[in-house]
C-alpha cells in the first residue's frame, strides 16, 4: 500500500522491448536507501516490483497488462516519473490510501496559474470512473494523493479539477504537464468498496 506522497521523481535510464512486456530501469536516488529485491516501489502510481538494483538505479518488468493499461510502455530514456516506496507499518499515513492499481489513464485538459504560486489542473475522466469522484475527496493522479477542488459534467464528459500547492508541483512531474499530456488515475478504493457494497440494492 502507498499514501501518495511522493518521495522524489526519478529518471528512466533504459527501457527494454521483451517478448512479455518491457523492461525499465530508473534512476533515483532516495527510494534505494533500504532498496531490497521485491520490494514494491510506485512508479508514476504503478506499483512495480524491483527485480534489480545497484547505488543509482533499479529495474522493474511490466507485464502485458500493465504496457496496455498504463502509459509506461510509452516512456522512454531521460523521461521523469514520480516514485514511492510502499508504506511501512509503522509509518505516518500522510496522504491517503492508495493501492498503486492504475484504473485508467486521465488526460490534462487545462492548467492554470492562480496569479501566485499555486495551480489549478483540470484532467479529462473516463465516464465509467466519474461516479467514483466525489468534490473534497481524495483521487491519485501519477501517484500523487490530491483533493478534487472541483468535479463538472462538460458536452465533452466528467472534468476533474484539482488545486497543486508549490511543494506538490516542485517536488512532482506535474510542472511537466501540459494539456493533452497523459496520467495515471486511481480513484479512491472506499468508493470502489462502497459501491460494490450497494450494487446489489441497485434496480
Amino acid at each position: 500500500m502507498f499514501t501518495g506522497i511522493v518521495e522524489e521523481t526519478g529518471t528512466v535510464a533504459d527501457a527494454t522491448e521483451t517478448e512479455d512486456g518491457r523492461r525499465l530501469t530508473i534512476r533515483a536516488d532516495r527510494v534505494l536507501g533500504d532498496v531490497a529485491h521485491g520490494a514494491s516501489i510506485a512508479v508514476s502510481g504503478v506499483c512495480l516490483t524491483v527485480e534489480a538494483f545497484d547505488d543509482e538505479t533499479f529495474e522493474v518488468f511490466l507485464a502485458e497488462e500493465t504496457v496496455e493499461k498504463t502509459y509506461l510502455g510509452d516512456v522512454t530514456v531521460g523521461d521523469v516519473v514520480n516514485l514511492e516506496r510502499a508504506m511501512p507499518a509503522d509509518g505516518r499515513f500522510d496522504g491517503h490510501i492508495v493501492q498503486g492499481h492504475v484504473d485508467a489513464v486521465a488526460t490534462v485538459t487545462n492548467v492554470d496559474s492562480t496569479g501566485g504560486e499555486d495551480w489549478f489542473f483540470e484532467f479529462a475522466l473516463p465516464d465509467e470512473y466519474a461516479d467514483y469522484v466525489v468534490a473534497k475527496g481524495s483521487i491519485t493522479l501519477d501517484g500523487i494523493s490530491l483533493t478534487v477542488a472541483d468535479l463538472r459534467e462538460t458536452d465533452d464528459g466528467p472534468r476533474v479539477t484539482v488545486a497543486i500547492v508549490p511543494t506538490t508541483y516542485d517536488v512532482t512531474t506535474l510542472s511537466e504537464k501540459a494539456v493533452g499530456d497523459p496520467v495515471h488515475l486511481e480513484v479512491d478504493v472506499v468508493g470502489k468498496y462502497v459501491a460494490s457494497l450497494l450494487s446489489g440494492y441497485r434496480d
